[in-house]
């Protein structure tokens, strides 16, 4: 592509006024990831020849690519009406639309390229990725099949089919798929994240991290390859809390400090410190997902005479916990079918007062609309409260322990202290933990690990063989999905007889219904949290089970949440600072079956009259938050208005 892009440039320093070569020197900036510089040269061929189709369609594309969705939408329309057959067109306009959440009018688009090109795969490839956004999985495979066997190499349906495999754990599968992209194509920034993702969920960090910046050395703004990158340096062992705070600022700086700002006098919040609050979640988690264990025992426990729900659901997956959620709230909006302006001018509608993201970086988030500050106050909470960067999030709910007081200063946010960063809410009533410890019955100790294989570093499994080597006959249990492919869970066992641990000492369990899921901690007497990516809902089913886990703190939000809830129910002898030292817990507390029959009895009990535990109370804690900073913004926006 520099080639050509050399010679075209060349052509064009001959004969400047060649709308040919103009056209085909946008086409390789579009390629070289460069797409504001191929519109102005798509630009400058349309000057010597304005009906230039080809130019004005190729025009459309790099429009879209960098997200000038409103121009490309009219670009397309052109190329529409001055050919109307043009199956490309319709293609590219039904991108568009799926950009912009306008589904309806992207299928039909799809459908109207395919009526005119039956065989054509781009079309097929965007309309399996319209379906996988409606929540039709079985409808996206499909059309991404029959892409595949059309087009066996098309990056959209190799990457697509991926991603879909990806979310029903078929790792190895989605890992070949991607690297059979990247070899078709070793400049594709789509195609390098979508390898570096997969090689995240093999515990292969250095490798991804690579992967990211390779992919940002071509295109520092885009936005996916960001955005995983920020949750693959939580699981990096070296990457400590400045490292993440600077990936999250590099968001802000490429990303959210380009969207338009809404002014604050299009705000029309009644400035009254004591009235009910209008709180709008965003998410796109409102299902049965780890992080709706996190917000909604918040959400369901709410005074509503304290606190108005406004839910903005960014997925179009349903479940039986988004009808829950649904019935919680109360206003719902299918926030999923909003581009993010429409989004920010419903929040602004509903005159929310405070407005709180649930997702952080994670899938499905919304932050280009935080960045637009549709509400007077904005909070990052719960489902990936790693702080998000930017400076239109005022604050940020934590606790001490999570995020240390020497720390607070690289963060954009104001840190805000709750009882525990997160809460989850109590086991289902048909589960009841054992009260004795199996090593009692089994006469050796079984460790447990039930977390992400992701989760699982290098430097765990180095810690957990020595203790396994040190504790005569103990055994370790891990359980993750994941678990269910085959060639991952032969990678984990390896891992670990590289480190002198016989594969029978090792049992790997997959996915269960949650019930299964927390019954099977009856057969684990101590819980051994990853490091340095800790668990969160993990920790808190553990301590609901009563079985104590050991943790160790590290120099990050996510290196610290298993410390922040051990120390919040007072378990703080089980929280470590060192490798050294977590070893050392481990191997004293497995001698000591009395000392884990005594905690085991008490620990779930003890976890329900914590402040954190107990979600009743938390949610109380996080009123009385909304109510403090409501009462902070009355009283600053008075003295403005006085001041002024």
């Amino acid at each position: 592509m520099e080639k050509a892009r050399a010679s075209y440039e060349k052509a064009i320093a001959l004969r400047p006024n060649s709308p040919v070569a103009l056209n085909n020197l946008g086409n390789a900036l579009f390629k070289l990831n460069l797409p504001e510089r191929a519109i102005q040269v798509f630009d400058r061929a349309l000057s010597y020849k304005p009906d230039y189709i080809d130019a004005i369609y190729n025009r459309g594309n790099a429009l879209l690519f960098a997200r000038r969705l409103d121009e490309a939408l009219a670009t397309f329309e052109r190329v529409i009406q001055m050919k109307p057959l043009y199956a490309l067109a319709y293609n590219g306009r039904g991108l568009t639309f799926l950009e912009l959440k306008r589904f309806d009018e992207a299928m039909a688009d799809f459908d109207h390229a395919l009526r005119l090109k039956p065989d054509f795969p781009q079309a097929l490839a965007n309309r399996a990725r319209a379906l996988g956004e409606i929540g039709d999985i079985d409808g996206a495979l499909e059309h991404y099949g029959k892409a595949r066997a059309i087009a066996p190499d098309l990056e959209a349906a190799l990457l697509g089919h991926a991603r879909l495999v990806t979310s029903f754990g078929r790792l190895s599968e989605a890992m070949d798929i991607c690297r059979r992209a990247v070899r078709n194509d070793p400049r594709s920034v789509e195609a390098l994240t979508a390898l570096a993702q997969c090689v995240v969920h093999q515990g292969k960090i250095d490798e991804a991290i690579e992967l990211y910046d390779r992919a940002l050395a071509m295109q520092p703004d885009h936005e996916g390859t960001i955005t995983r990158k920020i949750f693959a340096l939580d699981f990096h062992p070296r990457a400590e809390f400045p490292e993440h705070q600077q990936v999250r600022r590099e968001w802000w700086v490429q990303i959210g400090s380009k969207v338009p700002k809404i002014p604050a006098e299009r705000l029309q919040n009644v400035r009254d410190p004591d009235r009910r609050l209008r709180v709008g979640y965003v998410s796109a988690d409102f299902r049965d997902h780890s992080a709706a264990f996190v917000f909604g025992p918040v959400l369901r426990n709410h005074d509503k005479s304290v606190v108005e729900i406004f839910c903005y659901s960014c997925t179009s997956l349903r479940d039986a916990v988004t009808d829950d959620f649904q019935r919680v709230a109360d206003k719902w909006v299918e926030a999923w079918r909003l581009t993010d302006n429409d989004l920010a001018e419903q929040i602004i509608s509903d005159r929310i007062d405070i407005l709180v993201d649930l997702s952080g970086f994670t899938g499905g988030h919304r932050l280009r609309v935080f960045a637009r500050k549709p509400a007077p106050i904005q909070v990052t909470a719960w489902g990936h409260a790693t702080g998000d960067g930017m400076p239109e999030i005022d604050y940020m709910f934590s606790d001490l322990v999570s995020t240390p007081a020497e720390v607070r200063h690289l963060f954009a946010e104001k840190i805000y202290d709750l009882p525990c960063l997160i809460t989850i809410d109590a086991p289902p009533a048909a589960f009841q933990p054992a009260l004795r410890p199996p090593c009692v019955a089994n006469g050796y100790v079984t460790f447990g690990v039930f977390n992400r294989v992701d989760k699982i570093s290098d430097d765990a499994v180095r810690v957990w063989s020595g203790i396994l080597q040190a504790v005569p006959n103990s055994r370790l249990t891990i359980k993750h999905g994941a678990l269910g492919d085959d060639a991952v869970r032969r990678l984990l066992v390896e891992r670990f007889a590289a480190h002198g641990v016989m594969p029978d000492r090792i049992l790997c369990l997959g996915s269960t219904n949650r019930l299964k899921h927390l019954e099977a901690y009856s057969g684990v007497d101590i819980c051994l949290d990853p490091f340095p990516m800790n668990g969160g809902v993990s920790t808190w089913e553990a301590l609901q089970a009563g079985v104590p886990v050991l943790a160790k703190l590290g120099n990050s939000n996510a290196s610290r949440a298993a410390g922040a809830i051990l120390c919040s129910v007072g378990l703080h002898d089980w929280v470590t600072d060192s490798e050294a030292q977590y070893a050392e817990r481990a191997i004293k507390y497995a001698s000591r079956p009395d000392y884990l029959g005594e905690l085991r009895a008490g620990l779930s009990a003890r976890v329900l009259a914590s402040p954190s535990g107990n979600t009743g109370n938390y949610t109380r804690a996080v009123e009385a938050a909304y109510r403090a900073i409501w009462q902070e913004y009355c009283t600053k926006r008075a003295g403005d208005l006085v001041t002024s």
